[in-house]
């Protein structure tokens, strides 16, 4: 897996969060049904930074802030240019593998319900997005956040390698 940009939360970040999917799960024991509620959950703060988390309890509202404190825990750091990607980017997770595209301004966010939600959660505002294999919503968000972890600008680029901006576009 990527080396993913990891952010600190303080507290004058505001995020936003997202319920991306919730699933009940029932256990059947001798005494009748008990259901139980497992939601994922994405908080990002619309200029870059984003994360997801799961929360599992009995009630569908503790579940979901259960995933909202699980998420704000493992934030990462996303370049966005100008309202998109930088450039394309793969990725796999599981059985669900994306592929994310950048887009010309004016596009929209070109996406399914699992990466839409992470995708807009981030601020990217233009960008195409294909899900391939399993649709599975807790391996789509990974895999999602695994490609825009992996993705870098070209001032990271320039950092990297100890050269100018203008060697990085010529060369």
């Amino acid at each position: 897996m990527a080396e993913l940009n990891r952010v600190k939360v303080s507290n004058d970040i505001e995020l936003t969060d997202r319920l991306v999917a919730i699933n009940r799960v029932t256990k059947v024991t001798k005494g009748g049904r008990t259901f139980s509620f497992a939601a994922i959950v994405v908080v990002g703060n619309g200029d870059g930074v984003i994360g997801y988390g799961l929360g599992k309890a009995g009630e569908v509202t503790d579940a979901i802030a259960k995933g909202v404190e699980s998420a704000k825990k493992n934030l990462i750091r996303v370049p966005v240019v100008k309202g998109t990607v930088p450039h394309e980017q793969v990725a796999k997770f599981g059985g669900a593998e994306v592929f994310i595209k950048p887009a010309s301004q004016g596009t929209g966010v070109v996406a399914g319900g699992a990466m839409r939600a992470v995708l807009e959660s981030v601020g990217i505002t233009d960008v195409l997005a294909k899900s391939k294999g399993s649709s599975n919503p807790h391996n789509l968000v990974k895999a999602t956040i695994v490609a825009l972890g992996s993705m870098r600008d070209a001032r990271i680029v320039a950092q990297n390698r100890g050269i100018s901006m203008e060697k990085v576009f010529r060369g």
